[in-house]
């Protein structure tokens, strides 16, 4: 099976949309100081839009939201400047992308826990899956390490000690059930589920695809000492800018915590208050 570090786009548009936007630059001196920032469309989208709608202009801040489809496009976009932050990804990939592409990221702040989940149209609990079962997961390093961990967390397969973020098959080191593991980009695995036994999914493209993480999942991520929150990255030497600032204190506000709560009903979670 080959494994990627980061998934490759998977819609012409969400290159499109990276080549055209007009990122304002840093500090926000100039006569557009609107702070461009790059999500994917579910929950990131979401709750960026409920800010720009609700909460921006009180706070001084003019924001614009471009939405991808793929979890490569907005780091690279971030990095040459079209995009002033982004809001997608959690930061054990960030780290890896950074690593993997030489690019100089960094988070300023937590945003909220979109859970991954394993799912299935066959069986009602992961302990169901039957010997030799197909079972998808996302095919760049830092996903498909978190799913792996899912399922060791479950006892369904065990992972070297020292497995980290960076987890894969070949760090198995008991497989009861002789499970077969196929590697897929992570936008595919919805799709795909017909021709699976089970898939362990990311939260947005769940969501995006109908599935409700708290009522479809056959098993699904604890927050408790959970590493992957999503984040709110920019590119080094902009996390003093002070649109970035304002954006950071209303991902904090107890406004938005309350959306979440109220418009995801546990499948997505907050993690921060004002």
């Amino acid at each position: 099976m080959k494994r990627r570090t980061a998934p490759l786009a998977t819609s012409a548009l969400a290159l499109s949309l990276a080549l055209t936007a007009c990122g304002s630059g840093s500090g926000g001196d100039g006569p557009d100081d609107t702070l461009v920032v790059g999500a994917t469309a579910v929950p990131a989208g979401e709750v960026l839009t409920y800010i720009k709608d609700n909460l921006a202009e009180k706070a001084g801040l003019r924001l614009e939201i471009q939405e991808f489809t793929d979890y490569v496009v907005p780091n690279t976009a971030l990095q040459e400047g079209t995009l002033d932050a982004n809001l997608y990804q959690n930061k054990p990939y960030l780290d890896d992308f950074n690593q993997a592409k030489g690019t100089d990221l960094v988070p300023v702040v937590d945003a909220y826990l979109p859970p991954m989940g394993v799912y299935s149209k066959k069986v009602k609990d992961v302990t169901e899956l039957a010997d030799g079962a197909t079972v998808a997961v996302p095919n760049d390093t830092t996903n498909e390490g978190r799913a792996l961990k899912l399922l060791a967390a479950q006892g369904v397969i065990t992972l070297k000690k020292d497995a980290g973020t960076d987890a894969s098959p070949a760090d198995i080191t008991a497989n009861p059930k002789k499970l077969t593991f196929k590697e897929l980009d992570p936008a595919q695995l919805p799709r795909s589920l017909d021709d699976l036994d089970a898939a362990v999914i990311n939260n947005n493209y769940a969501q995006d695809a109908g599935l409700s993480p708290t009522k479809d999942a056959v098993l699904l991520e604890s927050a408790k000492d959970n590493p992957y929150a999503n984040i709110l990255a920019v590119k080094r030497g902009n996390e003093d800018d002070p649109r970035v600032g304002k954006l950071v204190q209303l991902l904090k506000s107890a406004d938005v915590r309350k959306f979440i709560e109220d418009k995801y009903q546990g499948s997505v979670l907050p993690v921060t208050t004002a």
